[in-house]
């Protein structure tokens, strides 16, 4: 879902959009952290191989989501015994209503979480997401 951007002089997005950026720069930051965290990791795992050690159902999660159409499970054309995951147009549309059905959550995390606070942290959160990436 595109959001307007203050920056280009568009409209400012809604409450909705600006709870769901801040939320997803928080998700973004979980993701790049975890790389991070896969570097340490002994014995030569992956963060994929951890998450399998954590929590057994990726196997299962996948199968339904393919189930539902939403992702494609392709061999890897360089490692055969691999599998590459593809998003499919459903897949892309579930994603986008996902987000939408959030909107009414959003709605109860302006108790907890004004807009405006989210507004004034989101530059700190995009501040370390983008280091994060820049120095994975």
């Amino acid at each position: 879902m595109p959001i307007s951007s203050e920056r280009s002089g568009a409209r400012a997005p809604s409450d909705e959009e600006l709870l769901f950026r801040y939320l997803n720069e928080i998700g973004i930051i979980h993701q790049l952290s975890s790389t991070a965290f896969q570097r340490v990791l002994p014995y030569g795992l992956t963060g994929a191989q951890f998450t399998v050690l954590n929590r057994g159902t990726l196997t299962s999660t996948l199968a339904r989501l393919a189930a539902k159409k939403f992702i494609r499970l392709v061999p890897d054309a360089i490692d055969g015994r691999s599998k590459r995951v593809l998003l499919t147009a459903a897949g892309r549309r579930a994603r986008e209503q996902s987000i939408k059905a959030s909107w009414p959550l959003l709605e109860q995390v302006k108790t907890v979480l004004s807009p405006r606070a989210a507004a004034q942290q989101l530059p700190t959160l995009e501040a370390l997401r983008e280091w994060l990436d820049r120095n994975r």
